[in-house]
């Protein structure tokens, strides 16, 4: 993160009015070269109803797009490659939190284009696979490293309002670890038909057989990579299918199986029904984000914590767990939760003091790291 991004100011929380540090833009805050221009952007916004944000981040990305396009066709590919990325990451904020609405499916259409267009001269290229799973295909973006043998490879894993297009930035880090990759939608999410719903780590195991199916990928060293919900989904991969994955990094997720105590639960439903407050769809359409409650904590508690689904005992392969200690989505004793549970020396973390979601801004930091923890860790699993 360059030093003005590093300067904001600390705002835990999802107000899309703040440009901040740990804020609502911490998703994309990595992925933007213009600090300034963002903070004019969101100085224009006058709601979150998608007649109002839609255009203003739909203008930004085609402003972008077009330049990008005028690159490429004078042969400046990395210039072109670098406006694209940033057409693609207003696009991506305009579709926030996802394909809800017709509109907001076509400014996702945008935010996929905008990707193709900044993927089209990668060396190594980017390939798109569409995988199967129980009659129904997904689509996923794979990356090798150029080699004479098989590599260890890892499945980089989406959450639940960032889609692929978002993580082309972790397959980099992959090939630089030299790793191949394969990213994917999250269930519900972009272009993966799955429903959210514990069940659909099917299709994570679908993605993870067709990784070691690749003839670039050393198929008993596969491990997985995930952010947010894809923390929690890397880890429920983990346990469903532990003779497959042979080492995860997990940034923040929820739930692994940390039951909060009243302070801790009342303030968690309190920063999501904040959340909450905030429409992202049609005007007159339903709320973007339920309210929550103790009671639907518990009762997702029940239903998906890894402790609840019976997986905690079945991840026994190398773990390393990334987030900030202020997480208001995923609380940090979900991590001391999987340290004191799992086998000795299999599981190691590292919490960012003060930080929060995900530890967005530390980035930098632990992006390189855990791909590099992942291929020290994948190079020792057995055939």
């Amino acid at each position: 993160m360059n030093s003005k991004k590093s300067e904001l100011e600390h705002v835990p929380g999802e107000d899309p009015f703040i440009v901040a540090r740990g804020g609502f833009y911490r998703r994309w805050l990595s992925m933007i070269d213009d600090l300034d221009e963002l903070k004019s952007i969101v100085d224009t916004l006058e709601g979150t109803t998608e007649d109002k944000w839609v255009p203003v981040w739909r203008k930004a990305g085609a402003a972008h797009e077009k330049r990008g396009d005028a690159l490429d066709a004078k042969g400046e590919h990395d210039a072109a490659r670098r406006a694209h990325l940033q057409a693609k990451t207003y696009y991506a904020i305009g579709r926030f939190p996802g394909e809800i609405t017709p509109v907001k499916a076509d400014i996702s259409a945008d935010c996929a284009r905008a990707y193709r267009k900044a993927a089209a001269h990668l060396d190594p290229p980017m390939e798109v696979l569409d995988i199967t799973c129980e009659g129904q295909t997904f689509r996923a973006h794979f990356r090798a490293p150029v080699s004479e043998t098989p590599v260890a490879a890892v499945l980089i894993m989406c959450g639940s309002d960032v889609f692929k297009e978002d993580r082309g930035w972790a397959a980099e880090r992959a090939l630089d670890a030299g790793l191949a990759s394969l990213v994917m939608d999250a269930p519900g999410t972009g272009e993966n038909p799955f429903p959210w719903e514990p069940a659909s780590v099917k299709a994570w195991v679908a993605a993870i057989d067709a990784l070691m199916e690749r003839p670039e990928v050393h198929a008993s060293r596969v491990g997985a990579f995930g952010i947010s919900r894809g923390g929690y989904s890397v880890m429920q991969l983990a346990g469903t299918a532990p003779d497959k994955v042979k080492a995860v990094v997990a940034v923040a997720g929820h739930p692994f199986g940390y039951k909060m105590n009243k302070a801790e639960l009342e303030a968690f439903v309190a920063a999501r029904n904040r959340r909450a407050g905030f429409r992202f769809g049609a005007p007159d359409g339903p709320p973007s984000f339920p309210e929550w409650s103790v009671e639907k904590e518990e009762e997702i508690f029940n239903g998906w914590a890894l402790s609840s689904l019976g997986l905690v005992d079945r991840i026994t392969m190398p773990v390393l767990m990334i987030n900030g200690s202020d997480d208001h989505l995923a609380p940090i004793g979900n991590i001391y939760y999987m340290l004191e549970s799992g086998p000795v020396g299999s599981r190691s973390a590292k919490v960012y003091p003060g930080s929060g979601h995900c530890a967005f801004e530390h980035q930098p930091e632990w992006a390189p790291e855990a791909f590099s923890w992942l291929a020290k860790e994948l190079s020792r699993a057995a055939d």
